[in-house]
């Protein structure tokens, strides 16, 4: 299954928040491969400064794991960047598919 989200990012902090994602950690990808997250892309909208995120799932999506330790260490890293929630979860709304060409 495929499913996408958008979420927002602080304005002036794109070149931060790619630096972040190019230097993922590796205990955070692994998470997501075991819980069947793959094929994960996110897009800047540079004039809005939204986040458009997609990704293939075979299993939970990215947004299921807040409980894991590991989640939840990366929220409170990104926070400072992105708009989040009281628990520092980035705030996120669900897109939905009206197209799709293989």
């Amino acid at each position: 299954m495929k499913t996408a989200f958008k979420m927002k990012l602080k304005p002036g902090f794109e070149v931060e928040y790619k630096k972040r994602h190019d230097e993922i950690w590796p205990e955070l990808s692994a998470l997501l491969k075991e819980n069947g997250v793959s094929d994960y892309s996110i897009f800047l909208d540079e004039e809005t400064s939204t986040l458009f995120a997609v990704q293939q799932q075979n299993g939970n999506s990215s947004q299921d794991l807040g409980s894991t330790a590991i989640v939840q260490k990366w929220w409170a890293y990104m926070a400072d960047i992105m708009e989040t929630n009281p628990d520092q979860s980035p705030i996120s709304q669900p897109l939905t598919l009206v197209f799709h060409l293989d």
